[in-house]
């Protein structure tokens, strides 16, 4: 009689040999990013990286661009789960916060990629697509989070999905600012934080309200 897994759980299936290869050339990409930057890498150069020669490189990307794109992908990917984690987290002023304190934390740890991302999307429509595709989910994410805080869903300008949009792509030219530019991001969170809280009628009462 063959043996069932009900109430096991589904087992998990080990990386193919392949799909390590692709990760490994996407991290020698990335940490070539946080090295020299895109400019100075080339299909030669990450593909030694990895330990594979260019020929293999070229089993799994077509091209240099083809490897930032899916490498942006990749982290955007991750950004989109912490911040639809965050949508869990409870109440909508808490669920901005850790939104917030993840995507700090992801331009932290995959800044080089992201900036990448901004800097390229112009010239790299592979790269553009993937960008704003992420950009796009994380407005609605914080879209449903504003409706949850009273704020209209309509289609005006003062409405969820308008201000959120705006709010989103405000966020992410403050985060690389303060990439690219060396600044504080923990500095940047508390900014944004305050923006948001405020925007969205979550922050602090003024003094005559409050008393009121």
């Amino acid at each position: 009689m063959p043996r069932t897994t009900e109430g096991r759980g589904r087992r998990r299936v080990a990386p193919s040999k392949g799909d390590l290869r692709e990760r490994a050339i996407l991290d020698a990409a990335e940490r070539q990013l946080a090295g020299a930057g895109p400019d100075a890498m080339t299909v030669e150069t990450i593909a030694t990286a990895a330990g594979i020669t260019r020929g293999a490189f070229y089993f799994y990307f077509g091209s240099k661009n083809d490897v930032l794109a899916a490498l942006v992908e990749r982290t955007v990917t991750a950004l989109r789960a912490e911040v639809d984690a965050a949508d869990a987290a409870g109440a909508p002023a808490e669920a901005l916060r850790e939104g917030l304190r993840q995507t700090a934390r992801m331009w932290r740890e995959h800044g080089d990629v992201m900036r990448a991302a901004v800097e390229l999307s112009p010239s790299v429509p592979a790269i553009d697509e993937a960008w704003r595709s992420a950009v796009t989910a994380l407005a609605e994410t914080t879209c449903r989070i504003a409706e949850r805080a009273g704020v209209p869903s309509g289609p005006g300008p003062a409405d969820a999905p308008a201000v959120t949009a705006a709010l989103v792509w405000m966020t992410e030219r403050a985060f690389y600012q303060a990439v690219a530019g060396g600044g504080s991001l923990d500095d940047t969170t508390a900014t944004l934080t305050h923006v948001w809280l405020a925007a969205l009628g979550l922050g602090p009462q003024p003094p005559s309200a409050a008393g009121s």
